[in-house]
């Protein structure tokens, strides 16, 4: 949970029907999707690895690995995250904005998965759940994709 009157500012994006953000500090860049180079993996979002500016980078898929459904489309981006000392794309369906939100709009998420979700945002009639990337992308599960 943010600190008492700290203004978040969040990177939106979409799975499926679903808001979903990362901090907009964990967000290094976004870019157009293209299909990553396939690599064996235990886990089946992890979607392989794409080359970037001469740098192997680990791709997943964050839909499969939030269990939302969600398929490819032109408007399909990857994320390039920084979490911890690593970096990983996530494929989202869409970027929405980067969003600030202040204190009194974030929320614990009650009965959710608090391993992955850090809190959820109130905006308007709509509800972003904030994501802990460094509980999606533990260090563990980057080895597989490396």
């Amino acid at each position: 949970m943010p600190d008492a009157n700290n203004p978040r500012q969040l990177v939106v994006f979409t799975l499926g029907t679903e808001h979903y953000a990362l901090a907009i500090q964990q967000v290094h860049e976004i870019i157009r999707y293209s299909e990553p180079r396939s690599v064996a993996s235990r886990a089946d979002w992890v979607r392989g690895v794409i080359s970037l500016r001469g740098r192997i980078v680990p791709v997943y898929d964050l839909a499969a690995r939030l269990g939302v459904p969600s398929e490819l489309t032109e408007q399909t981006k990857i994320v390039i995250v920084e979490a911890g000392n690593e970096t990983a794309g996530v494929i989202v369906d869409g970027v929405e904005e980067v969003l600030t939100v202040e204190d009194e709009q974030m929320q614990e998420a009650p009965g959710a998965d608090t391993t992955l979700i850090d809190s959820i945002a109130k905006v308007g009639n709509r509800l972003v759940v904030l994501l802990k990337p460094s509980a999606i992308f533990c260090e563990s599960e980057l080895a597989l994709a490396a």
